[in-house]
């Protein structure tokens, strides 16, 4: 059967998954788009239920795709017509995939940490956009973890699932309180880095090979007066134009990837 209706139940149940308390209360995440899927799929994660709709499909890597998660039924999938997929993605310019999948895993219990981890932590970052944009350069760096502490969002916000390009799935994310952070933090022997314009200490300074947590704060009022205290090292990225700060994203690329020269042995 292809679901033709945008009035259909389904269709409406897949749109009130959009909102936090929905999701949240079904215990599942939506995954919106090919690349999405995917990378998620590559990770090792069971698609609860697949809605498709070939005419938005292209290029021989959907087929593939689409042939192997149909054949045998052995994941439930429903096609769906193209004005009734347009309702329900989330994104402009739909490719005609869309899952529902368990909750992704977030809390601290649940990372599993190696010898001296590197970890990027994000302190009430309001935009999903930035937290997908951290995953992907998280991803990309090889950190541990991204842990969001006093979240503002969650991570299973299609916005930041969209962002991150599948990358919620391939790096452990974890949501806590900063009272809870700084136990296992210390619990860890992991050292506490806080980017702030509001130092002497460039980034590049510190020993970045050692077990570390990179604190980003928000671009409008930056870390809390609570990791600024606690720091292990605060560090600052040298601006020499007007603008007083970069993008949360952008400061923690330049954090991470300076972590990732220093344990690569690079000289420059």
């Amino acid at each position: 059967m292809i679901i033709t209706s945008k009035q259909n139940q389904t269709i409406k149940d897949l749109i009130a998954l959009r909102k936090r308390r929905e999701r949240e209360q079904a215990g599942v995440t939506l995954v919106d788009g090919f690349d999405e899927l995917a990378c998620a799929l590559e990770c090792g994660v069971a698609v609860n239920h697949l809605y498709y709709c070939p005419e938005l499909m292209s290029g021989e890597a959907h087929t593939i795709m689409l042939h192997k998660l149909l054949v045998g039924g052995s994941v439930p999938a429903t096609e769906l017509a193209r004005p009734a997929f347009e309702r329900v993605a989330y994104r402009e310019g739909a490719d005609g995939w869309l899952a529902v999948v368990s909750a992704i895993k977030t809390g601290l219990s649940q990372l599993k940490l190696k010898s001296a981890p590197l970890i990027l932590v994000c302190e009430s970052v309001e935009k999903p956009g930035n937290l997908g944009a951290m995953l992907r350069t998280a991803d990309a760096a090889g950190a541990d973890a991204v842990i969001s502490v006093d979240a503002v969002t969650d991570w299973a916000n299609p916005n930041i699932i969209r962002a991150s390009k599948g990358a919620i799935f391939s790096v452990p994310v974890a949501d806590t309180t900063q009272v809870e952070l700084r136990a296992w933090l210390d619990d860890n022997d992991i050292a506490v880095i806080a980017a702030t314009p509001d130092t002497e200490m460039t980034y590049t300074e510190p020993d970045l090979t050692k077990g570390v947590a990179l604190f980003i704060g928000t671009e409008k009022y930056g870390l809390s007066d609570f990791w600024l205290a606690g720091a292990d090292a605060k560090v600052r990225i040298p601006m020499v134009g007007k603008v007083n700060s970069l993008n949360a994203a952008t400061s923690g690329a330049l954090l991470l990837y300076e972590a990732v020269r220093q344990r690569a042995g690079i000289q420059v």
